[in-house]
């Protein structure tokens, strides 16, 4: 009988394209806009923990701040902080203390300007951060305060194009700097600007000939193991505040973060922003709804004669109203299909154009079909309940 029911469905929504087209338009508008959004959610969330696990593991991080409604400019950190993170606090296994300015720097007649970034040789292996060309800062180099630096891909392209700069000197005013290597590019972070515009170079070098001062304006740290970041997060915070001279009661000018927190911002705010665009597809999934009642309606006055026939040979109630039941249902179902298809092509040709990984969900995929026949049943309900109610001698009275 269902089978039978079944074709029937197909048959009389065949019969009618251009309508069953038209109908089932909200319906492939709304499960098209879920498939869309949740895919680009999806690519992009997968997209910011690669990132985020390229900039390095159990990574946790130490940055200066103004407390809460004060108008005094941050408190930076001192080398000495980072000295004593390394020293006192148990299940750290690297430490980077970074400074970091903005500077004009000249090279083969060209300028730029770029960020400045100042840190220890741990620094390459807090952050996870690899050379292309050339080598790393040596423990000489940056006890002595050596003018060398390291290029990030940006700056190496826009200052040399495709030359190798290695060996080359870049000068900002009257400081000037040996090119020692090219950083592995990273590329454009969702969480942050562009990665390899920055020029690295040792701390020492930075404050003996640049700064003037022993200032550090964040500290980067890796724990040991992804079940040490809580325990050195709460020691980390207990050392600052003791080192900072803080007082009970008093809003923190620092904040130790880690990389999981940043993994669930952004995962929060993309699920709130799937949630509101999800709405705005409801709305579309309830007028196809409502678009298949009312053809629902139609078919039911347009084949009145038919049902009656149907009740005068032998046919129940509930065989009628299975009958329309299942083609609301297959209606719905077939502008899901399509909609879902549409939907994964669409998804699949953004991610493309903005970078970002296609990561299409076969459960949302599912779950987008199961809601939209689940809506044309709902919304078939009631139409095929009043064919279900027709008076057999009434309806065969119809013209």
């Amino acid at each position: 009988m269902f089978f039978n029911s079944l074709l029937m469905a197909f048959r009389e929504l065949r019969a009618n394209l251009l309508r069953t087209g038209l109908t089932a338009l909200g319906i492939i508008i709304g499960v098209a806009a879920v498939v869309i959004v949740v895919t680009i959610t999806q690519g992009v969330s997968s997209q910011v923990v690669d990132q985020i696990s390229a900039m390095g593991s159990n990574l946790i991080m130490v940055e200066s701040i103004s407390g809460r409604g004060q108008r005094q400019r941050q408190t930076p950190f001192k080398l000495d902080d980072a000295e004593a993170i390394e020293r006192d606090v148990a299940g750290v296994s690297g430490v980077a203390p970074v400074a970091s300015a903005g500077l004009k720097f000249t090279a083969s007649g060209r300028d730029y300007s770029t960020r400045v970034t100042a840190t220890t040789i741990a620094f390459f292996d807090v952050r996870n951060w690899k050379m292309a060309i050339g080598r790393k800062f040596s423990a000489g180099e940056v006890r002595s305060g050596a003018p060398v630096c390291i290029l990030g891909e940006t700056v190496r392209r826009e200052l040399f194009g495709q030359q190798n700069p290695f060996g080359a000197t870049v000068r900002s005013g009257t400081f000037s700097c040996r090119v020692i290597g090219v950083l592995l590019s990273k590329g454009q972070s969702i969480v942050a600007d562009d990665q390899d515009d920055t020029i690295l170079m040792p701390l020492s070098t930075y404050h003996r000939r640049l700064a003037g001062d022993t200032n550090v304006r964040s500290i980067w740290i890796t724990a040991a193991t992804a079940g040490d970041i809580d325990r050195v997060k709460e020691s980390v915070t207990t050392l600052m505040r003791e080192r900072r001279g803080w007082r009970e009661g008093q809003v923190e000018n620092f904040r130790v973060t880690d990389s999981r927190e940043v993994i669930r911002t952004v995962g929060s705010t993309m699920a709130l922003m799937s949630m509101g665009i999800s709405g705005i597809a409801a709305i579309s999934l309830l007028v196809g709804g409502i678009g298949i009642m009312n053809v629902m309606l139609v078919a039911v006055t347009e084949r009145t004669r038919e049902i009656g026939i149907r009740l005068a040979i032998g046919a129940r109630g509930r065989d009628v109203l299975m009958q329309f039941l299942i083609e609301a249902a297959v209606l719905a179902g077939v502008g899901g299909i399509v909609g879902a298809v549409i939907g994964l092509a669409a998804a699949a040709a953004i991610v493309s154009s903005i970078g970002v990984p296609f990561v299409p969900s076969t459960q949302i995929v599912a779950l987008a079909f199961a809601f939209s026949a689940s809506i044309g049943i709902a919304f078939g309900f009631f139409p095929a309940l009043r064919a279900a109610r027709l008076d057999p001698i009434e309806a065969l009275r119809y013209e």
